[in-house]
Formats: structure tokens, sequence, C-alpha cells
């Protein structure tokens, strides 16, 4: 698909779970399970799709997923399900390799964003799966995992970033910036205080990022929020100051742990926010 000159691709890193009653919040359960179903473990299922973008200069990488260094044991606490690898992934969407990527943008560093940017060599040792990239995260996220608080310590995996910090590749960004022409940046505060989502204009057309205010298209309800969520008032206001813009301004909307339509445009009816599925993907 074309953005303007920009090449862009969803590149699917893999099915995982998590509980849902912790992905919707207040919300009761006989409500999110019409959208959601719970397996035995009161589980729903989530993917971690990486947005893949290609300009004349540049190949880039938005998000790394999950990764590949769990233990079996892990793997069942989260329902990893994983058929192929990242690359084997990034080749058959993309057509390029970990090498050829020549940047990757973490909107944060909890686990499940940025658990690809290191993978495990032969001898056991975490090291940059992109080897020729230079890796960008805001200096205010990565002094937040570095010193997490007790309430989401657990999302933060030291493995995901140190390697590229003693690497060099690692490159600490204001809390907004632009990565290439038209591709912006931007703190946004509620699922925590430093995370980023994107926004990339070229051309006529806007592709936005939400990343973890708005995880799915199942949370563009207001009120639908997680109880992951650090400031979750703060989301809130947010997602009732830029949805209206994304129905208006028929703005692709990207949700990076839909599981079935990651892509789509929104409508608005009856003061609801509608998702629709684009023929293209």
């Amino acid at each position: 698909m074309l953005i303007g000159d920009y090449r862009i691709e969803i590149i699917p890193d893999t099915e995982f779970r998590l509980d849902g009653g912790a992905m919707f919040g207040v919300v009761p359960r006989v409500l999110w399970k019409r959208v959601c179903p719970p397996d035995e473990f009161n589980r729903i299922k989530l993917q971690t799709n990486c947005l893949f973008i290609e300009t004349a200069s540049q190949k880039i990488l938005i998000e790394t997923g999950i990764g590949e260094k769990w233990t079996e044991k892990q793997r069942q606490m989260y329902g990893i399900f994983r058929a192929k690898t990242f690359a084997e992934t990034l080749f058959e969407k993309a057509g390029c390799q970990p090498k050829d990527i020549s940047i990757v943008v973490n909107t944060h560093l909890h686990f499940d964003h940025a658990g690809g940017n290191t993978i495990l060599n032969d001898t056991g040792v975490a090291v940059p799966q992109f080897p020729n990239a230079r890796y960008f995260v805001s200096e205010s996220e990565f002094n937040h995992a570095e010193n997490p608080s007790m309430r989401d310590r657990a999302s933060y995996l030291a493995e995901n970033w140190r390697p590229l910090f003693e690497s060099g590749q690692l490159e600490l960004k204001p809390d907004r910036y632009e990565v290439v022409g038209g591709l912006t940046m931007r703190q946004m505060r509620g699922h925590n205080a430093t995370m980023q989502t994107f926004c990339l204009r070229r051309g006529d057309e806007t592709l936005y990022g939400f990343v973890d205010l708005i995880p799915t298209r199942h949370h563009l309800s207001f009120p639908w929020i997680m109880s992951y969520d650090l400031f979750p008032t703060e989301t809130l206001e947010a997602k009732k100051r830029l949805l209206p813009v994304a129905a208006r301004e028929n703005w692709l909307c990207f949700f990076y742990h839909d599981f079935e339509q990651p892509l789509c445009r929104l409508t608005q009816k009856d003061g609801k926010f509608l998702s629709q599925e684009l023929s293209i993907f």
C-alpha cells in the first residue's frame, strides 16, 4: 500500500493472549466477551502488528513485536503462538531481511512492543536483531524503562534495549520528533507518561498509530480503557480529542494489537465510532 510516495506494509509478529478483564478495565465481562471471546483462562487473542515504511532512502520498522526470547513456561503464560520467525514474516510481507532495516522506532519499551529489538545468538546472549539499524526511542521513555514504577515494572525487560545501548545503535530522542519527512512521533500520556503515538502524513493521506492508547478497534468506545493504563483519565481525554478528528478527516487508523483488522477508517454514527474494513489488507 502506498501513502503518498511511501510504501507501507503491516508485519504481524505473533499471536499472544492477555487477561480480558485487564484489557477492558471497568467494562463488564458480559459486554467485552461479545467482541473478544475469552479462552478458559479468561485471556483474549491479540496480535503485535509492526509497521514497515519504505522511503526512497530508508527502510523503517515501527515496533518489533513480542520477540522470540521466551521460555516454554513464558510462552504458555502469555499464550504465544509463533508459526514463523519475525525475519520470515518480514521477508514475506516486505521482501527484505533484518539486515536491510535502517531505522527501528519504539513507541515505548514494553516487552510486547520492543521484544523483537534483540534476538538470542548461538550462545544465548541477546544481540540486536537489526544489525545495521539505528534504534530510536524517546529519552523520557528510556529513563522510565530504566527506573519503572512498581505498577509497570513487569512490562520492562532490559534485554530488549541494553544490548542496543552497548552496541551504540540506540539513539535517545525528544518527546516529539520527526523520523523522516512526514513521519512524526509525539508523547501521549495515558498508557504511561512517556509512550509515543505516531502520525504519517504524505500526499493527501494521514495514517495515525494509536499504539496502546487504543490497542484494538474494540477499544474505540470512550470508556473502554485498559486497566494497564497508568493514567486512564488522560487516555479518555486523548480519545475524545483524537477520534472525532480521525473520523472527520478520514484518517487511516492503525491498531497495534488488533488481531483481525489493524488498519481501518472510522465513521461516527449516533455518537459512536465504528471501524470500516479495508479490502486492500
